[in-house]
C-alpha cells in the first residue's frame, strides 16, 4: 500500500471517528497511533517527508480559495512593488526612479506616509537600487518621458526595514472599500462609474492600488438605482449609502463628491465610513488625481491606525489560539494556511486536537491583542465571546 492510500486512511479515520491523535502534519506531536499500523513517531512521518505533499497541494489550494471568499478581508497582491516614472534607462535616472519606487513600497507596507520621516528610512532610501530584485520598463504616453519602471523589493528585507526602523507591519490581509463618487463638470452631475467615466473610474482604482488599499466601484445597476440616487451620494447620506453598499460584502465605504471649475481645480468633499466610524474631509486640488488622493488617504492612514502592527522582531513565546467547529480535514488546512499567510506569523503550531477542537501555537510577532484584529478580518473565524483577551474562535462554514 502507498504513502498516499495511507494518509488518505489516517485523514479519514481522523475525521469520522473524531480520534485525538495526532496527523502527521500536525507539529510537535509525539506519538501517532495509526489504524491497524501500531504507533509511530509523529516527527519521523512529517509531511514534507511524503511525496504525498504534492498531491495534496490542489487540495490546500481549494481550501485557501474557499476561505478567501468567506473572508471579508482580501490578500492584497504587489504589496513590495511600486510602477514610477523614469526619465530614461540610465543609471542615474534608474537610481532616482528605485528610490522613488522604495519610498511608496513603505508607505503601502506601513500603512503611513509619515514613515518617509523616519530616519532609518530616510537613510535607506538612496541605496534602493541595490536592493531592487526584478524590474521592467512599460511604455507611458501619460507620462513627459513615456516611459515608467516597475520595481519589486524582497519581502524580507522591506520588512525587516520597518522592524529596524520601529514601524507598523500592516499585513497583506486588508479590507476591501467600496467607492461611490459624484462629480460636477460643466453643470452636469454624474456618478463615477466605468460606463460613464471609464478614465476616472480607472483613475480612482490606481490611486488606491497606489496606498496597497483593495477598492471596487458599485455595478450601479437597477438595484443600485433602486437604492441610492445621485443626490444620496451628492449629498452622502451615509446611512443610505451604507445599506446599499451591504450587498458588496463591504464594511469599509468611501463617499466622495467634486465640482469641477472652469480653471480645470477641483473641489469638493470626502466621507469614509467603517461600522459607526464616519470620518470627513474637504479637499481642494489642482487636478483629478489630487482630489482622489486625499479621500483615499484618509482611508488607508485610518485602516493602517487599525490593523498595522509594530512587529517586535523577536518570538519570544508562543501566542495560543484555540479554534472550535473543525470538522472537516480542509477547514484544518484552510485555517492554518491563512493564518501562516499573515506576515506577522511564522508558523501556526498543532498542539492539541480534540473532537471539533484544535488548539495551535502561533510563533508571530506579535502579542494576542495585536493579532486578534488582524485574525478577525476572516469572517470564518469568530470571537467567541466572554474571553477577552485571547484568540478563541468558532469556525463557520
Amino acid at each position: 500500500m502507498s504513502w498516499v492510500i495511507h494518509y488518505e486512511e489516517m485523514a479519514r479515520h481522523f475525521i469520522t471517528a473524531g480520534a485525538q491523535w495526532h496527523h502527521p502534519i500536525w507539529r510537535n506531536s509525539t506519538m501517532l497511533q495509526l489504524p491497524g499500523l501500531g504507533c509511530y513517531n509523529a516527527a519521523s512521518l512529517y509531511l514534507r517527508e511524503f511525496s504525498v505533499y504534492k498531491c495534496l497541494s490542489g487540495l490546500i489550494a481549494l481550501a485557501l480559495l474557499v476561505i478567501a471568499t468567506a473572508a471579508s478581508a482580501e490578500v492584497v497582491r504587489g504589496l513590495h512593488a511600486a510602477t514610477v516614472p523614469v526619465a530614461n534607462q540610465g543609471q542615474a535616472a534608474m537610481a532616482a526612479a528605485a528610490q522613488e519606487a522604495l519610498a511608496e513600497v513603505v508607505v503601502k507596507v506601513s500603512g503611513s506616509a509619515d514613515a518617509l520621516q523616519n530616519p532609518v528610512i530616510a537613510e535607506a532610501l538612496p541605496g534602493a537600487r541595490s536592493q531592487v530584485q526584478q524590474y521592467a520598463f512599460a511604455r507611458d504616453d501619460s507620462l513627459e518621458s513615456g516611459l515608467s519602471a516597475r520595481f519589486e523589493f524582497g519581502s524580507a528585507y522591506v520588512n525587516g526595514l520597518l522592524t529596524d526602523a520601529g514601524l507598523p507591519l500592516w499585513t497583506a490581509n486588508r479590507p476591501r472599500v467600496l467607492v461611490w463618487v459624484a462629480v460636477e463638470l460643466n453643470g452636469e452631475r454624474q456618478l463615477v462609474s466605468s460606463l460613464d467615466t471609464p478614465e476616472l473610474a480607472a483613475q480612482v482604482l490606481v490611486e488606491f492600488d497606489r496606498r496597497g488599499v483593495p477598492a471596487r466601484l458599485p455595478l450601479y445597476d437597477l438595484r443600485d438605482a433602486t437604492e441610492v440616487t445621485l443626490e444620496d451620494v451628492w449629498e452622502q447620506r451615509g446611512t443610505d449609502i451604507v445599506a446599499a453598499s451591504a450587498r458588496y460584502g463591504v464594511e469599509d465605504v468611501l463617499v466622495g463628491r467634486a465640482v469641477v471649475v472652469s480653471t480645470g481645480q477641483w473641489t469638493g468633499d470626502w466621507s469614509y465610513f467603517s461600522g459607526p466610524l464616519r470620518l470627513d474631509r474637504s479637499s481642494n486640488a489642482s487636478a483629478a488625481g489630487g482630489f482622489l488622493q486625499v479621500g483615499v488617504n484618509m482611508v488607508a492612514e485610518e485602516m493602517a491606525s487599525r490593523y498595522a502592527v509594530a512587529p517586535s522582531g523577536a518570538v519570544d513565546a508562543r501566542v495560543p489560539m484555540v479554534v472550535s467547529g473543525v470538522l472537516e480535514f480542509s477547514d484544518y488546512t484552510a485555517i492554518v494556511n491563512w493564518l501562516e499567510s499573515l506576515e506577522l506569523i511564522e508558523h501556526a503550531n498543532i498542539q492539541f486536537i480534540g473532537g471539533d477542537r484544535i488548539e495551535l501555537g502561533l510563533d508571530a510577532g506579535a502579542d494576542a491583542t495585536q493579532l486578534a484584529t488582524i485574525i478577525e478580518l476572516n469572517k470564518r473565524l469568530q470571537p467567541v465571546p466572554g474571553v477577552p483577551g485571547e484568540l478563541v474562535y468558532q469556525w463557520t462554514n
